[in-house]
């Protein structure tokens, strides 16, 4: 009987001791990955079936990239995890989203993460292959296109300022680690 109280006594202590958000009364960690912008979605990640919130990444510049495994292109995978491990810990996160719409993904999800993870070493997030334009666009692209425009290639990246206000676009021609986007890097981890 003592046991049984004591064990109910923890439990309770449990409970009150957790961190409660004042506007909704749930937990702290419930509502810390919630945001109120485009990036409130979750997606699945490449060749898994865990998903990613991008609100995970609330408050931080974002580098997305719609990505292709056979394009003239792929070799910039190289220099998008070199940016990545240059600025990561400044707060920048590159975003990796494959799609076949210009026909040049591999047809399955391991042959994709194959590409990625272990030909060119990827470590940032690479998301499920999805459209990036057209009718069937993913939610994200959704987004960029209208703001800016939806990409006419592979590899085209879209600078998101941390507060989600600035949306700027780069073609393919423009490589991850040119000093045009080198620089636009550099003053979105500035401006908070």
């Amino acid at each position: 009987m003592i046991k049984n109280i004591l064990l109910g006594l923890t439990v309770a202590l449990s409970v009150v001791s957790l961190p409660i958000n004042a506007a909704d009364s749930r937990p702290a960690q419930a509502t810390l990955n919630t945001c109120d912008d485009f990036t409130n979605v979750s997606l699945r990640k490449l060749r898994t079936t865990d998903t990613l919130n991008l609100c995970e990444f609330k408050n931080k510049p974002l580098l997305i990239v719609n990505t292709a495994s056979n394009c003239g292109f792929t070799e910039q995978f190289k220099a998008l995890e070199t940016v990545y491990q240059q600025y990561k810990q400044q707060g920048l996160m590159v975003i990796g989203f494959p799609s076949n719409d210009f026909f040049q993904e591999e047809d399955n999800e391991q042959a994709t993460a194959k590409v990625c993870f272990i030909n060119y070493g990827v470590t940032f997030p690479m998301l499920a292959t999805s459209a990036v334009r057209g009718s069937d666009v993913n939610p994200i692209f959704k987004h960029l296109n209208a703001q800016t425009s939806s990409p006419n290639w592979n590899f085209y990246k879209y600078l998101v300022s941390a507060d989600r206000q600035t949306i700027t676009r780069f073609n393919s021609k423009v490589a991850p680690d040119s000093p045009q986007l080198i620089t636009a890097i550099e003053h979105s981890l500035t401006i908070n």
